[in-house]
């Protein structure tokens, strides 16, 4: 089982989730954490949770991260998170929350 990328409210209330059930996400953050040091720090086993405050430096290195998708499934689970991202980094109180297997 791979992430669930959840974008919540602060009273934990999920408005929107991306799943990934083939476990794209978890290679594609093994291809790119060179690049990218925030999202190194996404736990895969555990909970990882970024704020409005994050997202401008988040969708900055997710960007660099959509460079290392090979396929077109890796591309559509990359931009469905940026979807997420950029709804989390347009308004306070909401979150963009990794849930690990």
């Amino acid at each position: 089982m791979g992430f669930e990328v959840n974008l919540q409210d602060e009273r934990g209330v999920v408005r929107a989730t991306v799943s990934d059930p083939q476990n794209l996400l978890h290679r594609l953050l093994e291809r790119s954490f060179a690049d990218d040091p925030l999202l190194m720090e996404i736990d895969w086993y555990g909970d990882t949770v970024f704020n409005h405050l994050q997202m401008t430096r988040f969708l900055s290195q997710w960007k660099l991260l959509a460079n290392h998708s090979k396929t077109p499934e890796e591309a559509k689970i990359v931009e469905d998170v940026r979807a997420l991202a950029t709804e989390c980094e347009s308004a306070v109180h909401l979150y963009i929350k990794f849930v690990g297997d």
